[in-house]
């Protein structure tokens, strides 16, 4: 036993033995082995903290390190007196997280779409197309304490984003004029599109470290600042263009108008002071929007401005130097053959002189004028009063309107230029125009911003249209056409002197002018004996038996003029009648 014991130590020795026992040199070779792999790492270790540590950390960084967008404030607009017209307020928008977010019971989806203001089956509807992507809105622009119950909820993978939202405190009232931005704080009509990039600012990025759901766990460091939008201070004055929108909504509405529209102008600056339209819409609210709605009609939209036009051709007429504010032009019999078309006035008004041709708004007598002076002339002088070009505002969608440019007129092309028909110009393009009555001849360019003091000492660019002279004579002309025996004298103002020229046309349709359609307007200065003002009042497509801009348009002048006296303190030019 002990013989056969011995044996067997002896051949384990030896490195023979059964086949259960590992070799010796097997050993020292994994050993090795293994020895060969810790070096390997440790290498590999070394190696990338010292070779490859900034490759390292942004691979990490992609996986845990975003840049956030810090958005910038919108500049505010005002009005000249400092009076906002639209402002940002801070909202939160809610989003989610598909990846995290859990599958709701009916009683949370109820809950949650009720503090979103939405419906369950649109909720439903959004959760459901919202499955493989990584971020997704459920409601944009909340205000903050609402958004902060959605958050509440404590559901998973939910969170909201610091917005701003844009408020515009006179509604309606200026909605063509400020326009709206949309979600994205983007201008999409009116001075917010005009402006956008003055308006918008730009926004900032800093870096955030988040985990695996979204959620921010700490802030790294600020990339950029955010620079907030400049504030831009417009030539309108809210409370005229409040005013100026009341007159004109109850014109509309009393004569069951298609639409209408209404220009203030400073004579002397070319600032815009109000500007309305009718129908408008609210820009707080544009659940109801039409899209016809949009349109500043009294910016976009042309029309033939008819004897409105009738003070230029007597503009040139004296300018010319071959007639006299006296001379006497026979209107006889009340109508007048050129080619094929008659040419007729209301009543046989007889002699006329200047004056008088404006007073009775006689088609006879100003064709007579324009067969004797020319086409030349009186191109010239309503091309230098601004039509067929752009005011130059700025204002998205602005008309050039039309001024027909030919060698030769046909006489009837001629004659029917001379009271307005055959050109078309858009609300405030006629308003630019009777400026330089206003104005000593002088057009002043036309602006929707407020002149800076430093502008008015340089000056104010302008364009000569006529002769101070000229300009002062056809003021007084257009002054009796608001007094006894003129065709507007609803357009007069207690106390004050003002002046105008009353305007009705044809509306034109698929088969030329139509006899049942009509615009309405009315263009005046007040006060005549300082002027200040230049007002246009259209109406477009008024119902009944009263369309003449006599009837319809110029009582709005008249209201409008009236309230801007009294809003500026402008004392009166008589004192008859006065307690």
């Amino acid at each position: 036993m002990g013989a056969s014991y011995k044996k067997i130590i002896e051949k384990e020795s030896s490195g023979e033995g059964v086949s259960s026992f590992m070799p010796l040199w097997r050993t020292r070779l994994v050993l090795l082995v293994i020895l060969l792999l810790l070096f390997g790492l440790g290498y590999r270790l070394i190696y990338l903290q010292l070779s490859e540590q900034a490759f390292l950390k942004n691979q990490g960084d992609l996986r845990m390190v975003r840049t956030e967008t810090d958005p910038a404030h919108r500049g505010m607009i005002l009005d000249r007196n400092g009076e906002p017209l639209a402002v940002s307020t801070p909202v939160e928008s809610i989003w989610i997280n598909p990846s995290f977010f859990p599958e709701l019971s009916n009683e949370q989806v109820t809950a949650l779409s009720a503090l979103l203001d939405l419906r369950e089956p649109a909720l439903r509807k959004k959760l459901s197309a919202s499955k493989g992507r990584k971020f997704v809105y459920l409601k944009r622009q909340l205000p903050p304490e609402q958004a902060q119950k959605v958050l509440e909820l404590g559901l998973k993978g939910l969170y909201s984003k610091r917005e701003y939202k844009r408020f515009y405190p006179a509604g309606e009232v200026a909605a063509h004029v400020i326009g709206f931005t949309n979600t994205d704080d983007e201008g999409q009509e009116g001075v917010e599109l005009a402006f956008n990039d003055w308006l918008k600012g730009s926004s900032g990025e800093r870096k955030v470290i988040k985990d695996l759901q979204g959620r921010v766990i700490r802030h790294i460091k600020q990339v950029s600042e955010s620079e907030d939008g400049k504030d831009l201070v417009l030539s309108i004055d809210l409370r005229l263009q409040y005013l100026a929108y009341k007159a004109l909504k109850e014109s509309v509405i009393k004569h069951r108008a298609e639409s209408g529209s209404a220009v203030v102008v400073d004579v002397n600056t070319g600032e815009v002071l109000a500007m309305v339209n009718q129908p408008s819409y609210n820009p707080n609210d544009r659940s109801r929007l039409k899209v016809s709605d949009l349109r500043n009609r009294a910016i976009t939209d042309t029309f033939e401005p008819g004897s409105t036009i009738k003070a230029f051709t007597i503009a040139t007429a004296l300018e010319s130097g071959r007639y006299a504010a006296s001379t006497k032009v026979n209107t006889s019999p009340g109508y007048i053959r050129v080619g094929r078309k008659t040419i007729r006035d209301h009543s046989n008004y007889g002699k006329l002189d200047l004056t008088g041709i404006i007073k009775k708004s006689s088609n006879v007598g100003t064709t007579k004028l324009a067969q004797n002076l020319g086409s030349d002339l009186i191109w010239l002088t309503l091309f230098k009063a601004g039509f067929g070009q752009a005011p130059g505002t700025g204002f998205p969608g602005e008309g050039n309107g039309m001024l027909p440019m030919q060698r030769k007129f046909r006489p009837i092309e001629l004659a029917t230029l001379s009271y307005g028909y055959g050109l078309s110009a858009t609300p405030l393009q006629l308003a630019g125009a009777y400026t330089a009555f206003g104005n000593n001849g002088e057009r002043p360019e036309l602006t929707l911003m407020s002149r800076s003091e430093v502008s008015k000492i340089e000056g104010i660019r302008s364009e000569s249209v006529m002769s101070e002279r000229v300009a002062s004579q056809v003021l007084l002309m257009l002054e009796t056409v608001t007094e006894k025996g003129g065709t507007a004298t609803r357009a007069a103002v207690p106390y004050y002197r003002v002046g105008g020229k009353t305007g009705t046309v044809h509306k034109v349709g698929q088969g030329g002018y139509q006899d049942d359609a009509y615009i309405a307007y009315f263009a005046g200065i007040a006060p005549i004996s300082k002027p200040r003002y230049s007002v246009v009042v259209t109406i477009n497509g008024p119902s009944g038996d009263r369309y003449y801009g006599g009837e319809v348009a110029a009582p709005v002048f008249s209201g409008i003029i009236s309230a801007a006296m009294r809003l500026n303190n402008i004392p009166p030019d008589s004192f008859d009648g006065l307690k």
